[in-house]
């Protein structure tokens, strides 16, 4: 299984990090200071000890600047904007993405399962998080599958296009959990901007850019669907074939 990490993640374990270190830093100087003012002059500390705590204290100033240097690293990757994220365009994504929009009575999602489960469950929340339908996985071998939903509750309502949900999926293998997670996969179609954050229109749901985890060249349905390894044979076949003097006298 593949998990995204955020830019905001690593920011604030940047943060997080810096804050610890600037306080051991403070510390440092002050019982350094401290250690200076109240020697005994009749025995001073020795310079290569004094020589030692300086070039510690070195390191970890560096230390800070480096973390600095992350943190306006991280801020420059999150202001790519729409320039950075535009190259997604027209590529099949694969997103760790649970939230997609009702749209004409269907809703789709991927789900994948890394092993064979003998009992896997699905369950569809709507934008409060209550369950409006719960089944069974149409498949539950180990890999990726799709799993569409035609918008009805577990009772048999249908419900209105518009609404935002998302999927939950649960495996087991007997008493032992299966690790799954849920996907959003489809060509990218747009890009939009919310916060400053870049996100993809990927089918009908908004996907933020760092929850992507694989991009692949799109692959038109026409020429998967008729399995040709050469387009361009293919066609002058079909060109030879209608201009055949066979089939216009015939």
């Amino acid at each position: 299984m593949v998990a995204p990490i955020t830019a905001t993640d690593a920011a604030g374990r940047t943060a997080n990090t810096r804050t610890s270190l600037v306080s051991n830093f403070e510390t440092f100087l002050s019982l350094l200071t401290a250690q200076l003012k109240n020697q005994d002059p009749l025995s001073p500390m020795d310079s290569t000890q004094f020589t030692q705590q300086l070039t510690q204290m070195t390191g970890v100033e560096q230390q800070l600047l480096t973390n600095d240097l992350l943190t306006s690293l991280l801020a420059a990757q999150s202001g790519t904007g729409l320039g950075g994220a535009s190259n997604y365009i027209g590529k099949d994504a694969t997103a760790s993405w649970a939230v997609t929009k009702l749209d004409a009575g269907s809703a789709t999602w991927s789900y994948e399962l890394g092993g064979a489960a003998s009992e896997a469950t699905l369950q569809v929340l709507d934008s409060t998080g209550k369950v409006v339908w719960t089944g069974p996985a149409p498949d539950r071998s180990t890999g990726t599958h799709d799993f569409v939903w035609n918008g009805k509750t577990t009772a048999g309502g249908q419900l209105p296009d518009g609404g935002v949900y998302s999927l939950k999926v649960t495996a087991k293998n007997g008493a032992a959990t299966v690790e799954s997670q849920v996907l959003t996969r489809g060509r990218v179609t747009g890009v939009e901007m919310y916060d400053g954050v870049p996100y993809l229109t990927i089918g009908n749901s908004i996907v933020p850019v760092s929850s992507v985890i694989g991009l692949d060249e799109h692959r038109a349905a026409a020429d998967t669907a008729t399995g040709d390894d050469d387009p361009e044979a293919s066609l002058a076949e079909r060109i030879a074939s209608a201009l055949n003097p066979l089939k216009l006298l015939s």
